[in-house]
């Protein structure tokens, strides 16, 4: 955790905004935003020792961010990785006269390298757990023709079965991988478990090949094979067969996938399966920024149905999903609709109400946290009772609301404020440092904005008249929360040339004289200023462009 906030101060020196300008700037740009930066901090324009000094600081900084912008091989590097790019392993070998392009390269072979260790230190685990529990007693019970039948005053509501998965995946090579699975299963107190060997390799950019082992008492050993192969670039197979070894002989089983992109959003899959339970399948899955849609129908022994399904997909922070789905077949009909969303940075919880002939209806209820899925799928009937379908469905929300005002909410919120207080303690020394630059840039700075307003007088130019960076407190409910601003008049005015300021798409705490001052919350930059005598204001994000002066930030005389 403290080498990652490391990295993230050392990347809090944004070059191109200390320098304020363009990522595309030229090398005329860059000359023009140096020199003017060099007029205020080069220290044989200070004569007073203390002053002196802090602008020696300063204009050691700027030069350094000069040097990297001004050369095109390191520029290269430090565009894509920031500074700690500039500080890789290996760098130092790269040679000098090798074109962005071949540095680029050659860093990406670095970082590959790189990469290749930590992937061999990966497990990548994965695990299900998923609990079965019968309610129907809540709904089917038989109190008012039974009375005398002692089953207590509560209904009983039992876990009927049980399964748990877990998968480890082990990097041998960069090319082979070994995947170790196993599960245990357990049903009205009968049950068992299986364990698999799975070894991958990549044979090249379009395929790859799999063979697996497993034994267990549910099953039986298990011998089987799988190939994936890109036909074109719009278009590939899998192929899978296996030997299925039991008491009752060998059972064999083959099955192919046939997919295409039909256009950007949208795939086309063909399978075939032959085995212990053979079919033939066709779907079509269209998937958007906001939607998710699915028709798939399949002819096979002993199940033929047709499904269709539709998932909206909000735009919202907590990337909530909306569902339905209908599917129809010789076993019935099943009706599902249902809802998911995002709890924590980790966590999904989604709830779904199924509702079927002759199934009945149940809940289901999963909870995705990280690799590992947790479900709880629920029978409350086998009847298509209105109170079950009520209950099912309003339950759950009640429930999730509750949780979420009394538990997840608060709970988050303290979460950050502890994230936002670990960052402000670790870069407090960085922000200490960062403060008394941008006071000694203010103090450098005060000759060259004498003569900038000055000139700005002269003409009725530009004139900032007070300009405040940092959190402001604007929505009613945070009243309580206090505004963390610092003062940017100077170091503002020291960047008006020829009657206009402009600031670039980058975050303003890298400018000169500016500081953050709240770390890890939302800033912004709020200006008073004057032209051709009349008031102008504006607000503007910490990472918005910013022009003035502009007719639009004029102030009405009549407010």
């Amino acid at each position: 955790m403290a080498s990652a906030l490391e990295d993230d101060e050392i990347d809090n020196d944004d070059y191109y905004s200390l320098l304020n300008v363009r990522r595309e700037a030229t090398q005329d740009e860059l000359k023009t935003a140096y020199r003017r930066l060099c007029m205020i901090y080069h220290p044989d324009k200070h004569r007073d020792p203390e002053l002196k000094q802090q602008a020696e600081q300063l204009f050691n900084l700027v030069h350094q961010a000069y040097e990297v912008l001004s050369d095109p091989q390191v520029r290269a590097i430090y565009d894509i990785y920031g500074k700690r790019g500039l500080d890789v392993e290996g760098w130092e070998v790269v040679e000098r006269k090798r074109t962005p392009a071949e540095i680029r390269e050659e860093y990406e072979r670095l970082h590959k390298e790189r990469e290749e260790r930590r992937l061999q230190q990966r497990t990548n685990p994965k695990g299900l757990i998923s609990v079965g529990i019968d309610a129907t007693d809540l709904f089917d019970r038989y109190e008012e023709d039974y009375e005398d039948v002692a089953t207590g005053g509560f209904p009983q509501v039992e876990i009927n079965k049980m399964h748990i998965s877990q998968s480890i995946e082990a990097p041998l090579t960069t090319t082979d991988t070994a995947i170790l699975s196993g599960s245990l299963s357990t049903q009205n107190g009968t049950g068992g478990g299986n364990i698999n060997l799975a070894l991958r390799r990549v044979t090249s950019a379009k395929g790859w090949g799999e063979l697996e082992f497993g034994a267990g008492d549910t099953h039986g050993p298990l011998v089987g094979m799988k190939i994936f192969r890109n036909l074109t670039s719009r278009c590939f197979a899998t192929a899978q067969c296996g030997l299925q070894f039991s008491s009752r002989g060998v059972r064999p089983g083959v099955t192919t996938v046939l997919a295409r992109h039909l256009d950007k959003n949208t795939m086309g899959y063909l399978q075939w399966r032959w085995g212990t339970q053979s079919s033939m399948n066709t779907s079509v899955v269209r998937d958007t920024k906001t939607s998710h849609f699915t028709f798939a129908l399949q002819l096979g022994i002993p199940h033929c149905f047709v499904m269709t399904s539709y998932q909206y997909k909000f735009q919202d922070e907590d990337q909530t999903k909306i569902k339905g789905s209908i599917k129809s077949g010789f076993f019935g009909t099943i009706v599902e609709y249902g809802a998911e969303r995002k709890i924590s940075r980790h966590s999904v919880l989604g709830a779904t109400v199924s509702i079927g002939v002759p199934h009945g209806v149940s809940l289901k209820i999963k909870l995705n946290r990280a690799s590992q899925t947790y479900f709880f799928p629920i029978h409350l009937t086998d009847q298509l009772l209105p109170s079950a379908v009520f209950y099912a469905t309003v339950g759950p929300l009640v429930f999730y609301l509750a949780i979420q005002r009394l538990v997840i909410r608060p709970y988050l919120n303290s979460q950050k404020e502890q994230d936002l207080e670990k960052q402000r303690v670790s870069s407090a020394t960085d922000i200490a440092k960062k403060r008394q630059e941008a006071e000694a840039s203010v103090l450098l700075m005060q000759e060259s904005v004498r003569r900038i307003i000055e000139a700005e007088e002269s003409r009725m130019g530009l004139i900032i008249l007070n300009a405040w960076y940092g959190k402001f407190v604007t929505d009613n409910s945070k009243k309580h929360e206090r505004a963390k601003v610092i003062d940017v008049t100077v170091p503002l005015q020291c960047l008006v040339k020829d009657s206009k300021l402009i600031l670039t798409e980058s975050t303003k705490s890298g400018l000169p004289g500016f500081y953050d001052a709240c770390v890890g919350e939302e800033k912004c930059l709020k200006v008073l200023y004057q032209f051709r005598g009349v008031m102008h204001q504006v607000l503007s994000g910490d990472t918005e462009p910013l022009r003035i002066p502009k007719q639009s930030h004029r102030i009405d005389n009549d407010t």
